[in-house]
């Protein structure tokens, strides 16, 4: 399969592969959503070829991408070659996250996760992408589990979701003692139905405080920052 480069909005370079999901709205958008405070450790749970990890990089952060497939862990790791940027690329299941990580040794988590059930009727067109985005693999149950395990109490997570399955999500934080405190809906334009939902949580504290934000809307001058045009 043939292998290119993506150029990211912030200068970095993204090695791509047809197989894999390549770089896509969601995970430009959820990067810029998301906000780590400074010298944060940083997790990208199921990272795939780091497009998200790459885009939320700053050299104060200490960023680690977990991915369980190896063929676009090595695409990442061939990216973070290139860029010579300080970025670990870790092999493993998530679901197994207590034998890989110790528990609390994040700040804040970032994760695009599997939008679709396994019984779902828009099935990805290959095994791998079967895996990135359909729970068969893993659920949003156990990259909430994942989660709450390497936060500490009072770390932060950042996930872009289908808002028809928000409730989903917004259950399995609950579960796990993240709770949401912002929250910002995607669209197209005004009148338009939202496409995706941006959700940043807290571990532990108060369920009160959820802040929601103004929607970003596709047609703006915003979305056009975002993208550095």
């Amino acid at each position: 399969m043939p292998q290119t480069i993506e150029t990211l909005p912030n200068g970095l370079n993204l090695w791509q592969d047809d197989r894999f999901f390549k770089l896509g709205q969601d995970s430009v958008l959820l990067s810029w959503f998301a906000n780590p405070r400074r010298n944060a450790k940083v997790l990208d749970l199921g990272c795939g070829t780091g497009a998200l990890a790459l885009l939320i990089y700053r050299p104060d952060l200490r960023i680690t991408g977990l991915e369980l497939q190896e063929e676009p862990l090595a695409l990442f790791r061939r990216s973070i070659a290139d860029n010579d940027v300080d970025v670990t690329a870790v092999q493993g299941d998530l679901r197994a996250i207590r034998t890989i990580f110790p528990h609390g040794s994040m700040d804040y988590v970032i994760c695009n996760p599997p939008y679709f059930g396994r019984t779902a009727g828009k099935s990805a067109p290959s095994p791998e992408k079967r895996t990135a985005r359909q729970d068969s693999s893993c659920t949003v149950e156990d990259v909430a589990v994942a989660t709450s395990f390497v936060l500490h109490t009072g770390g932060k997570a950042a996930f872009v979701f289908r808002p028809e399955r928000m409730w989903v999500l917004l259950e399995a934080l609950d579960r796990v003692r993240l709770v949401p405190k912002r929250l910002r809906f995607v669209h197209q334009n005004a009148a338009a139905a939202p496409s995706a939902v941006l959700v940043e949580c807290r571990k532990g504290g108060s369920a009160e405080g959820l802040s929601v934000e103004p929607p970003l809307l596709v047609e703006s001058e915003e979305y056009q920052r975002i993208y550095g045009k």
